[in-house]
């Protein structure tokens, strides 16, 4: 078979399968998955005459894969825990009370700041589950501590989880490709040099578009939850906004170009927090009036769970601050050290499991259990265990509750990740068909449609990604080849800054992910309206596929007379006209009524 057209939607017959039973369908993850793979091996089989050794090769590499993705879950999660049930997370919501009693202020330092740096050391819908409960407890009504927590797992996203979206991500989306490898090696550098690369660049979009994702949740804030619903009570402080942002994002650009992808979000949210609580603590940029919601007895039933705030608010006074934190600093110390330390970094890296030659194959993997941040995170735990006295019921419990969400987790990555490494490893080496690839088959049938116009669509891709498979990581893993081999298709000298652009879709895509919106509500008993969360954050994604698309065709293409700078100026002129709009509006939503 030799037609493109027919190819490519074979190919991408497996993924839209998956979308539809988890969008059209409503079927969980761990459901969805596992037909997805069976598609992928099907299609495999039968069209691209993939070799059934190749097959369980390939799968078996996207086993060990697995593996260390829930090796880092795992760390975690149980970090998160570990803080949870010692004590520490209440003390550090209860260090947020005194800054100040304006909600838009409380939003911004708790959602964006705090919230990148959970999503740095956390990532995997954590931040929210953070976020929202934290928000619950000072006040906030459920639903609009859900968006707020929803919305703030954009920018920081791509480097969550110390770094998992591009390391775990992108270089396995990307292992494998012979296109990928020699274009390392005309650039002269190694593997992980180039997947830094990526991050930085990644970073560096992330900066530009998410600068005013702190002033978006304010203004939504405001205009959704407000006791007026006026959008310009949240535009009002624009300035101070404006500020957190790049309080938060200069440290992130600067890590990620420095440092590598682990730290951006984790040290950006942890700087910019510092940075913003201590300036606002002056009175600098903050707002003359106070902007709190309306009565509680006002609140439509549909904003309120059924977690009432005084259960969310056992804050206990026994730690300090100090001792609160110090698991924190413990790991991005120990994270640091592991990475920038030459020798320490030469003897972990040299620990390693390797998979070579899986069945006979070219398939090959490795594993470096000390390496990897899981390893930090678990040993983070230990040492917060003893600096928190915790006794053994509560280790027992953090086991519990890690456990328990890890198990989550793996339901679906057990099928989603061997289904793309079937996809990624379908290539000649393995399959009699001499076909490509199912990602390069599909790259050029994309980029026969859409020219250079590509870097306009890439982030749309990554968003649907994110959306089907509820993760960035997933996204990356699913499309990073896909998107490269566009990128030379349609003739880019960098075709990488394509799969930077896939990651910024990615993270954009998170604020609409139903696994997110589901595991965000149910931390302050908000389940059963996710179709109201969803309109309100679909804003979110499709401002950020927008612009990620404009700013990554500039990366490309420089300004001049092009598609990209039309599209900026209409993009600016349209959020102009938007702001002007919503300054002036003086009720869109009705009090009581849906939002």
């Amino acid at each position: 078979m030799d037609n493109l057209a027919v190819l490519s939607f074979l190919a991408l017959l497996p993924l839209l399968l998956v979308g539809v039973l988890l969008a059209g369908f409503r079927w969980p993850a761990k459901r969805a998955m596992p037909v997805g793979y069976v598609a992928a091996v099907i299609v495999a089989v039968t069209v691209w005459k993939m070799s059934i050794t190749g097959v369980v090769a390939a799968t078996i590499e996207g086993l060990v894969v697995v593996s260390t993705m829930l090796y880092i879950v795992f760390g975690a999660l149980l970090l998160l825990s570990t803080l949870t049930v010692g004590g520490a997370m209440a003390t550090i919501r209860a260090g947020f009370n005194d800054i100040s009693e304006d909600r838009r202020i409380q939003a911004i330092i708790i959602g964006w700041l705090f919230g990148s740096f959970i999503e740095g050391v956390s990532g995997f819908g954590t931040t929210a589950a953070v976020v929202a409960p934290l928000l619950l407890a000072m006040g906030f009504p459920a639903m609009s501590a859900v968006m707020v927590g929803l919305i703030v797992q954009s920018t920081p996203v791509s480097f969550g989880a110390v770094g998992t979206p591009i390391l775990v991500g992108v270089a396995n989306g990307l292992g494998g490709d012979p296109a990928v490898a020699e274009r390392v090696k005309v650039l002269g550098v190694t593997m992980p040099e180039f997947i830094n690369s990526i991050g930085f660049h990644t970073a560096a979009i992330h900066a530009i578009v998410g600068v005013l994702i702190p002033l978006i949740i304010v203004t939504l804030l405001t205009g959704f939850f407000g006791p007026e619903r006026r959008f310009r009570d949240g535009l009002a402080v624009w300035p101070f906004a404006i500020y957190a942002s790049v309080a938060m994002t200069i440290p992130y650009v600067l890590v990620a170009r420095f440092l590598g992808p682990e730290f951006p979000s984790m040290f950006g949210g942890i700087i910019g927090l510092a940075v913003v609580m201590y300036t606002s603590r002056k009175g600098f940029l903050m707002p003359k009036d106070t902007f709190r919601f309306g009565p509680r007895e006002s609140w439509p039933a549909r904003w309120m769970g059924t977690i009432e705030p005084a259960a969310a608010t056992d804050v206990s006074s026994r730690m300090s601050l100090t001792r609160a934190w110090a698991p924190y600093v413990l790991m991005a110390l120990l994270l640091v050290a592991t990475r920038v330390i030459a020798p320490l970094k030469e003897w972990l890296t040299g620990i390693a499991i390797p998979f070579k030659n899986i069945l006979g194959t070219e398939v090959s993997t490795t594993i470096q259990p000390f390496y990897l941040p899981g390893f930090v995170l678990i040993l983070t735990s230990v040492f917060a265990y003893v600096l928190h006295r915790m006794n053994g019921a509560q280790i027992r419990e953090t086991l519990r509750i890690s456990g328990g969400q890890l198990a989550g987790t793996a339901a679906a990555l057990v099928f989603a990740v061997p289904l793309v490494r079937v996809l990624i490893q379908s290539g000649p080496d393995l399959n009699e068909s001499g076909l490509s690839s199912m990602p390069v088959t599909l790259a050029e049938g994309a980029a026969l449609i859409s020219g250079s116009a590509w870097p306009l669509i890439a982030p749309w891709i990554g968003a649907l990604g994110a959306f089907i498979a509820g993760s960035n990581t997933v996204s990356n893993l699913t499309f990073s080849q896909f998107q490269y081999s566009t990128g030379v298709a349609i003739g880019l000298d960098r075709p990488e800054l394509i799969v930077a652009t896939q990651a910024i879709g990615g993270a954009g895509g998170n604020p609409i992910a139903i696994h997110n919106i589901v595991a965000a509500s149910a931390t302050v008993g908000l389940l059963g309206r996710e179709g109201d969360l969803l309109r309100q954050t679909i804003l979110v994604t499709t401002y950020y596929c927008l612009a990620g698309g404009v700013v990554a065709y500039l990366f490309i293409n420089g300004f001049g007379l092009n598609l990209g700078t039309v599209m900026l100026v209409a993009l600016i002129a349209g959020l102009g006209f938007l702001a002007n709009h919503l300054w002036r509006k003086e009720s869109p939503v009705k009090v009581g009524a849906r939002v």
